[in-house]
């Protein structure tokens, strides 16, 4: 007669043996995650609430009063999308407070990325590092305006492993200004032995060729990364329903 196997060792652990081990992993990034955005919002967005243009840390060019209006609103509302996408692509808090992830979603897209991304179409045309750097800005906020809208439009629509893939694109375009900083330095550093031959003793151009550099890869390195999370962390939902499948199937 057959012989019935015990599954029960072989089974993923769930429900409520695998809840506490989950949200420690998740805190061991979402923690510092959030830490880093406050520390960077507190040092980026204080000189700019005093609406005063001698205190802005990028040059304000004389012949277009509209830059710093729009530099401001972009920093004030990019601050928004930093603070809030911090809960939103964090499981736990998700799942826990829903009502909250729903709310704080509305403050992302309508208070952050979007009144951030149309500003920063006005001031990344005139950014005083050159060329490369505008177009590098004006792609990153065309990017980051289209992922948010369609995580937008699947959320609208129900259809949420849709919404939740494009809104990690769209959080992971929002952290290019934090890494954006430590791109430029790591630039800064290379390139500096070569400021009295490739550049001629240019320090200014030195430092527009890495805030360049640093503009693109910001971005580009964060999409390339979000795109492999999302890679495995389906590649780890097929392997679990594999498993549960097996589980389920009555041995002979």
């Amino acid at each position: 007669m057959p012989t019935k196997v015990d599954n029960s060792l072989t089974r993923p652990v769930t429900g409520a043996a695998a809840g506490p081990s989950r949200k420690k992993r998740q805190l061991r990034w979402a923690v510092p995650l959030l830490l880093v955005a406050v520390a960077f919002v507190g040092y980026a967005l204080p000189p700019y609430l005093t609406l005063d243009p001698s205190r802005s840390r990028l040059p304000v060019p004389e012949a277009h009063p509209q830059y710093y209006p729009l530099l401001v609103a972009h920093i004030v509302f990019g601050s928004v999308a930093l603070l809030a996408g911090c809960f939103q692509v964090w499981p736990w808090f998700r799942r826990r407070y829903p009502l909250a992830h729903r709310w704080m979603g509305r403050a992302y897209f309508f208070g952050g990325v979007f009144p951030a991304g149309i500003a920063v179409l006005g001031v990344a045309p005139l950014s005083s590092t050159g060329f490369v750097s505008q177009v590098g800005n004006t792609m990153l906020a065309v990017l980051w305006l289209a992922t948010s809208v369609a995580g937008y439009r699947m959320a609208r629509q129900r259809r949420f492993v849709d919404h939740r893939r494009w809104m990690i694109r769209s959080f992971a375009l929002t952290l290019s200004i934090v890494l954006n900083r430590l791109w430029v330095v790591l630039f800064v550093v290379l390139l500096l032995p070569q400021v009295d031959t490739t550049y001629g003793g240019d320090q200014d151009a030195l430092i527009r060729a890495a805030a360049g550099a640093s503009v693109w890869m910001s971005w580009v390195v964060n999409l390339l990364v979000a795109e492999w999370w999302l890679e495995r962390g389906d590649a780890r939902g097929r392997a679990r329903r594999a498993g549960r499948s097996a589980g389920r199937r009555p041995a002979a």
